[in-house]
């Protein structure tokens, strides 16, 4: 997939660097308030991206998973689902400095023209303090449940010109 200068190709042992890296920018503001260490932070955050990245590989075996690049430089992740009714958004991140500049916006508007094109509904879960949920209401998608930290949105399939034509 190529959208407005990214480039999303499937991610390799070698970028597992730049994953752990983007994974520790995602939790900074919330380990800024541990109390722990540097070297805390860093061992606790290394156990926990080895753990969410063997989770996804483990259930999600015929996922896609995506480094986000711009201009040559990786920016992000995006990990996808696709199931037989639903898109399921696995996960998507962008480094701090591509926050707020549109980036997800252009990805998902993308994402969810596939969808549509599909006849898909696009599930995702998302953590409750995650300012993210703006982008994901803007786009129509609904809480459809809580688990622990966790709020799943829904965003329901649109029908297709063809879909409409074809039920006449």
């Amino acid at each position: 997939m190529n959208l407005s200068g990214l480039i999303f190709r499937p991610i390799a042992q070698g970028d597992l660097p730049f994953l752990q890296q983007l994974y520790a920018s995602t939790r900074a503001e919330e380990m800024s308030h541990s109390g722990w260490s540097s070297e805390q932070i860093a061992a606790f955050l290394l156990q926990q991206f080895n753990a969410q990245h063997q989770y996804y590989q483990t259930h999600f075996p015929d996922g896609e998973f995506f480094v986000i690049e711009r201009q040559g430089q990786a920016i992000g992740r995006l990990y996808l689902f696709w199931g037989q009714t639903t898109l399921n958004l696995i996960d998507i991140a962008l480094l701090p400095a591509c926050i707020g500049h549109g980036t997800g916006s252009a990805i998902l508007a993308e994402l969810l023209q596939r969808v549509d094109a599909c006849g898909l509904a696009c599930e995702l879960s998302v953590e409750h303090y995650n300012p993210a949920q703006r982008l994901y209401a803007r786009f129509g998608f609904e809480p459809v449940g809580e688990s622990g930290v966790y709020r799943r949105l829904r965003r329901a399939a649109v029908a297709s010109v063809d879909q409409v034509v074809e039920a006449s």
